[in-house]
C-alpha cells in the first residue's frame, strides 16, 4: 500500500517550491538568480526565509523513505534502473534536448552572455547547457545518493535499519546534530545548491530512520511540542538573519538555520502522518502531476519575471500574481503536452511505454 501522507508531502512541498521561486525572482537580500528587487527592502521576502531552510531537506528525507519502501518489493538492480530512468535521464538527456531553452533564459537574466562575449564560441554553448539544468540539480543529487545506497545495501544488510527503529523521540530530535555536522562539509563553492553533505544526510536519514512507521508515529504524538520548538527556532533564525543572503553557505549551514530546518521537517512529517494520511481527487491529481510541475515551473516563472521586470511597468503586486500564474500554468501545461510525445516524455519526465 502507498503511504498517502508521503504522497501528500511530496506534492505540497513542490507547490511550496513554486511559491518560493515567485519571491526568489525579485529577492532584495542579495540572493543571485532573478532579475532583481523592486525596492531596497521588501518585507514580503520573509516568505523566502520561511521556506528555504527546510523544503529541499524534507524532499530528500521523503525520497529516502520512498527508496526504502520501493526496495521492500524490488531488487537493487530494479531500484537503480528505475531511478536512472526517472531521475538521471531527465536531468541529463532532457537538459540536452530541451533544457538549453531554460539555460538561455537563466543566462539572459544574469547578464552572463555579455561577460562571455570575449570567450571562444563553444564556451557560451556549454555554459547554456549547464545553466539549463535549473531546478534539476535535485535530481542530480538524488541519483547520486541512490547509486551510493545501491552499494551500501551490499554491505549493510539491513543491520543499521533494524537498529534505528528503536530510537526514542528525543533520540530522533538529537539526530539534528548529525545533520548540522553534515551541512559543514561537501558544499559546492559556486553553485551553492549542490550541498552534497546535508542533502545526502537527509536522504539517508529518510532511508534508515524515517522509513520506520514507528518513528513517524512518535513525531505525530509529539506534534504540539514540535510546533512550539519550530516556532522558537524560526524566531531565532529570522531575528538574526532577515535581510541577509539566506542562501549563502555560512547562513544556510549555521546552527540557527539547521535547527529550524530540522524541527520543521520533523513537524511536517508528524503533521502529515497524523492529519493527511488520506487521499481524494485533488491529492490524486497532484500526486500524478507534481513531478512535471517541479520540472517545468521554473520556465514560466523565470521567463515571465525577466520580461515583466525589464519591459513593463505593471504594479508590483500584479507582477507577483502574473509570475505565480505563469509558474503553475507552465508546470502543468508543458508537462501535459510532453507526456503525450513518446520520446520527450521519456527524456524529460522519465516516462516509459510500460
Amino acid at each position: 500500500m502507498r503511504k498517502k501522507y508521503l504522497d501528500n508531502i511530496k506534492w505540497v512541498t513542490v507547490v511550496l517550491v513554486v511559491f518560493y521561486h515567485i519571491f526568489y525572482m525579485y529577492d532584495s537580500n542579495g540572493v543571485a538568480g532573478g532579475p532583481g528587487p523592486f525596492f531596497e527592502k521588501q518585507p514580503w521576502d520573509i516568505a523566502e526565509y520561511v521556506l528555504y531552510p527546510w523544503f529541499m531537506i524534507l524532499l530528500f528525507i521523503v525520497s529516502g523513505i520512498s527508496s526504502r519502501l520501493y526496495l521492500e518489493n524490488h531488487t537493487e538492480k530494479e531500484f537503480l534502473k528505475a531511478r536512472t530512468t526517472k531521475v538521471l535521464v531527465p536531468s541529463t538527456i532532457g537538459v540536452i534536448v530541451l533544457g538549453w531553452i531554460q539555460g538561455i533564459v537563466n543566462l539572459s537574466i544574469s547578464g552572463a552572455y555579455e561577460a562571455l562575449s570575449a570567450a571562444p564560441k563553444i564556451v557560451p554553448v556549454l555554459v547554456t547547457f549547464a545553466a539549463g539544468s535549473g531546478v534539476l540539480w535535485y535530481l542530480h543529487l538524488l541519483w547520486l545518493y541512490c547509486l551510493i545506497l545501491f552499494f551500501i545495501r551490499k554491505i549493510e544488510k539491513g543491520k543499521l535499519y533494524n537498529l534505528t527503529g528503536k530510537l526514542p523521540f528525543a533520540g530522533v530530535f538529537v539526530l539534528g546534530i548529525i545533520l548540522f555536522a553534515s551541512a559543514q562539509v561537501l558544499n559546492a563553492p559556486i553553485i551553492v545548491c549542490y550541498r552534497f553533505g546535508v542533502y545526502g544526510m537527509a536522504y539517508f536519514l529518510g532511508y534508515f530512520v524515517f522509513a520506520h512507521q514507528e518513528i513517524i508515529d512518535k513525531l505525530s504524538k509529539n506534534l504540539v511540542l514540535l510546533v512550539f520548538i519550530t516556532a522558537a527556532f524560526f524566531m531565532l533564525y529570522i531575528t538574526k538573519y532577515f535581510g541577509e543572503n539566506y542562501a549563502s553557505i555560512e547562513i544556510f549551514s549555521g546552527p540557527e538555520s539547521i535547527a529550524y530546518a530540522w524541527s520543521m521537517c520533523l513537524a511536517m512529517l508528524g503533521l502529515f502522518n497524523r492529519f493527511f494520511d488520506r487521499g481524494n481527487e485533488i491529492s490524486g491529481f497532484m500526486t500524478k502531476t507534481s513531478f512535471g510541475l517541479y520540472v517545468f515551473h521554473y520556465m514560466g516563472i523565470s521567463l515571465s519575471a525577466y520580461l515583466m521586470y525589464n519591459y513593463t511597468h505593471f504594479p508590483v503586486l500584479l507582477i507577483y500574481i502574473i509570475t505565480g500564474i505563469c509558474g503553475y500554468a507552465a508546470g502543468f501545461l508543458i508537462a501535459a503536452v510532453i507526456k503525450r510525445i513518446p520520446f520527450l516524455r521519456w527524456c524529460m519526465l522519465g516516462i516509459t511505454k510500460k
